[in-house]
């Protein structure tokens, strides 16, 4: 009972603070410090540490933790104490920046799109050659991927199971991972997004073909490994677009409607790719799809608190970006896959066992011990908060909007990523160079070219 009340507690003090941060904790009216509050902690994590702190869990994973009465509580512990110092990092940095969260989305939300003006036939020129960059790297993904998973799917697979092909898909991919990663997986999405924003405004016939092309493309790329989140992720940017371009305004009975249709396009994929046969364990709380969201991302902090500093040493900054370790010379290793075969060296041996991703502050701790968890929240919640004051303030135009979206879909995922992350993401850097500097570019040169047209150097 005494964990229940602390729960309760920290969930009243969590929801007042994500309010005041986000300006909006409405289920119709998402943003980036909503969804992660709603997916990255409360479902994903609070609910389920509550269930494994009481013990009622019945979960594979928990099975294997050793110490179990004492761990099932600390765990606990650093769940709550990130339910609570994640928020306050975000208000103090709001404070200092003097953002009025409630007010500033509101009108965000509110005002309209604005349209790049200047250049308008460069713009496009320029992001059809990046289109035709990420359809090459789509291809390139293709041609180096030993075996397609959904290839298989469809043409069968014989004696190899669809979860090995996955792995396989992943770990075994023969390009540059890097390139892949960035203009395959990342920017075709992104590129269909903005497309999407240019089609709607200006109603042009090269914008819908393009935008066609592009959305079969992300499609395609967010369903070739059969991963079955990617493709969730990318009809949410959808979704949170429409609704800051005014065309879908939500309503709990949409939100019920929109939910009935990915839990049964969710429970599809797992009866066709997983092969589920098994009804009675599959809608358990503790197995199948509400297993996988209530445990599978939270039950590995438990494990990392476990067996680091026990069973496994301190990292002490080895799962770093790799640009850091190699400066040191040291080993790049990730805490979740050391974890994973701890754990489950009987799943790496057979090829199906990749990481066990967490909440962040799992590697943070295997890194740094409990400090880390303390310094580690503090500084992704104002990395989280920089970010939503940043994107709220800039222009409403196409490219920052898209931007905004698909950081407000992809930081939530990456708290139960990763630590490392949000240190150095190459991914995230590169999109927003690249898009920034192609904005910067075209309104720097409209304005000169408007410069010397005012100044008669050049005639019109």
């Amino acid at each position: 009972m005494l964990y229940v009340l602390i729960w309760i507690i920290v969930l009243l003090i969590s929801t007042a603070l994500f309010r005041y941060v986000s300006g909006s904790l409405s289920i119709v009216q998402p943003n980036l410090v909503s969804i992660v509050y709603y997916y990255s902690l409360l479902v994903s994590s609070f609910i389920g540490s509550l269930f494994i702190v009481l013990g009622i869990d019945d979960y594979y994973m928990t099975k294997k933790l050793f110490r179990p009465e004492e761990y099932r509580v600390i765990g606990f512990a650093v769940v709550c104490f990130v339910m609570v110092f994640l928020p306050l990092s975000m208000l103090l940095v709001s404070r200092l920046c003097g953002f009025e969260a409630k007010k500033e989305f509101h009108r965000y939300l509110e005002s309209p799109i604005k349209h790049i003006t200047a250049n308008r036939n460069e713009f496009f020129y320029l992001f059809l050659l990046l289109s035709g960059v990420s359809l090459l790297a789509i291809v390139y993904t293709i041609w180096k991927t030993p075996h397609v998973p959904i290839f298989a799917l469809l043409k069968g697979h014989g004696h190899t199971s669809l979860a090995e092909l996955r792995i396989e898909a992943s770990r075994y991919f023969k390009g540059n991972v890097l390139f892949r990663n960035i203009f395959a997986i990342s920017l075709t999405p992104l590129l269909s997004i903005i497309a999407y924003i240019f089609t709607v405004l200006t109603n042009e016939a090269r914008w819908k073909l393009l935008f066609l092309v592009l959305f079969a493309a992300a499609v395609f790329i967010n369903i070739y490994d059969l991963a079955k989140s990617p493709i969730f992720f990318y009809l949410i940017m959808f979704l949170l677009v429409r609704i800051y371009i005014g065309k879908t305004r939500l309503s709990s009975a949409k939100v019920l409607i929109y939910g009935l249709a990915g839990s049964i396009l969710l429970i599809g994929m797992y009866v066709v790719i997983q092969g589920v046969n098994d009804v009675g364990a599959f809608l358990s709380y503790n197995k199948g799809p509400l297993g996988r969201i209530l445990f599978a991302q939270i039950t590995p902090t438990f494990l990392h608190l476990n067996l680091f500093g026990e069973a496994l040493p301190f990292l002490h900054g080895r799962s770093l970006p790799t640009f850091i370790t190699g400066l040191f010379d040291l080993e790049n290793i990730r805490s979740a896959r050391m974890v994973m075969a701890h754990v489950f060296p009987e799943r790496i041996e057979d090829g199906t066992g990749g990481v066990l991703n967490t909440l962040f502050v799992a590697e943070a701790y295997a890194n740094f011990g409990y400090l880390g968890i303390i310094i580690g929240t503090f500084y992704v919640g104002m990395i989280i908060q920089l970010l939503y004051i940043c994107f709220i303030r800039l222009p409403k135009n196409p490219v920052f909007l898209s931007l905004f979206v698909y950081f407000s879909v992809n930081i939530p995922r990456t708290i139960v990523g990763g630590f490392t992350d949000f240190l150095f993401n190459p991914i995230w850097i590169l999109l927003m160079v690249l898009f920034g500097g192609m904005v910067l570019f075209l309104r720097v040169k409209g304005d000169f070219m408007s410069f010397i047209r005012k100044r008669g150097i050049l005639k019109n």
